[in-house]
């Protein structure tokens, strides 16, 4: 048989008397309602300090201070470039390569919409290009010639935009560097990299803030007893240091930790921003093929990128068998001269360069090819593993997480002693 009787000296005596002493001294104290009030002054000072720690990770857009002396710029703006790469490596990579959506977004489509684009005002087209050259020859052209230059270039639209567009889609990963593409993009707007992570991982950034009161509760429930022990005027800062530092770093690893599913117990635990992977698939697939792996920016990146010159020569190669078509010749050689004949093909090779972008301003015909690749981008990304998936968040919070976690402590040590100060009048 056990003895359940507790002897004087046994530990357990020994501590529930202490525990009893100090319930005892707290009802008693005079300051009764200051220790009660600590775990929440705790939890608002957790609250606080994630909220501002999410709100640096944003926020300014631009760098705010005296350089390189004092200020602040958010983590993510400030290395947007750096964050564009790493989405592009450690995300869109493994999802599919811009071959492969350029043809997924049907490439015999985008020939036609280019046709019908150019065809729909073949006139204007013509008339500026050789009236710049020599407006008083061709007006005096006869009516007839001119309309047989008109139908000869109308008739050719449609071979010459098959054989470039499949050019282009043959050979598009030499033509655009998507890296290149979507940083480019992103430097231009760093709102829109914000955006992104907002959108994308929003439950987490609020999860961040809002568990910044729970955890700092519970901290505080911890403080009462420390300062009833221990008195001294370092306790408060040092607490609401560790309040700090402790409700920011247990908040960022909550969110990718564990990485895969645990069971504990009846219950199934994993990082709360793997669990939404299917969500977060839709939204970030939503939000990539809209604004950043668009056929707009596909085409823009394929005529003025840093490979635009390897494009131009492709189109110029396809135009020959048109410029160089018999009646089209003698037609030009009678408006502009044999002499200005060289100019004129190059100047209407110049205009063929800029009539490939323009029709790609169309939103509806955007919205259609841009719906084809979310689709993809979306059934893939929600079939990643658990250790690619956590890549698309991870870097907003590993980028300089040390210095928020920093941040949060100092926050929190200045809170502690202003509760310190104001509530003990203790300095």
């Amino acid at each position: 048989m056990f003895n359940l009787r507790a002897r004087p000296g046994d530990p357990c005596v020994i501590l529930g008397g202490l525990f009893t002493h100090m319930l005892d001294s707290l009802f008693s104290h005079p300051d009764l309602w200051k220790y009660i009030s600590m775990p929440f002054i705790a939890g608002a000072v957790g609250w606080a300090t994630n909220w501002a720690a999410v709100q640096m990770t944003f926020y300014p857009l631009e760098f705010i201070g005296i350089r390189p002396v004092f200020g602040w710029q958010g983590i993510i703006p400030s290395k947007v470039e750096k964050m564009a790469a790493i989405v592009v490596d450690k995300t869109l990579q493994k999802l599919g390569s811009l071959d492969e959506f350029f043809r997924e977004m049907e490439p015999e489509k985008i020939a036609a919409h280019l046709t019908k684009s150019v065809q729909a005002r073949i006139e204007e087209y013509v008339d500026e290009v050789m009236t710049e050259r020599n407006a008083v020859l061709w007006e005096n052209l006869p009516l007839a010639v001119r309309r047989r230059v008109y139908a000869r270039a109308r008739r050719a639209i449609p071979a010459v935009m098959d054989n470039v567009v499949d050019d282009i889609s043959r050979n598009l990963e030499n033509l655009v560097d998507m890296k290149h593409m979507i940083v480019e993009r992103m430097r231009s707007d760093k709102a829109l990299m914000v955006q992104m992570f907002q959108e994308v991982g929003e439950p987490e950034f609020r999860f961040v803030t809002n568990s910044g009161f729970y955890f700092g509760f519970l901290f505080g429930l911890i403080q009462i007893p420390v300062f009833i022990l221990v008195p001294d005027n370092w306790v408060l800062p040092m607490f609401g240091f560790l309040v700090g530092i402790a409700t920011n770093w247990l908040a960022l690893n909550v969110i990718f930790r564990p990485l895969n599913p645990v069971r504990v117990g009846p219950f199934r635990v994993q990082g709360l921003f793997l669990k939404r992977q299917r969500d977060v698939a839709e939204s970030f697939a939503r939000l990539t093929t809209e604004e950043l792996v668009t056929l707009r920016n596909i085409m823009y990146q394929v005529i003025n990128g840093p490979r635009g010159d390897r494009t131009k020569a492709l189109i110029k190669r396809h135009l020959k068998p048109l410029l160089n078509g018999g009646f089209v010749r003698t037609a030009a050689q009678l408006t502009v001269g044999p002499g200005g004949y060289a100019d004129l093909k190059r100047a209407v090779e110049d205009k063929a360069v800029d009539l490939a972008v323009e029709p790609f301003e169309d939103d509806h015909f955007n919205r259609e090819r841009s719906a084809i690749i979310e689709r993809l981008m979306r059934d893939r990304m929600q079939a990643l593993s658990a250790d690619d998936f956590q890549d698309l968040l991870r870097p907003a919070f590993q980028e300089d997480e040390w210095i928020l976690i920093l941040v949060g402590g100092f926050l929190g040590a200045l809170a502690g002693l202003a509760q310190l100060i104001f509530l003990f009048g203790l300095a």
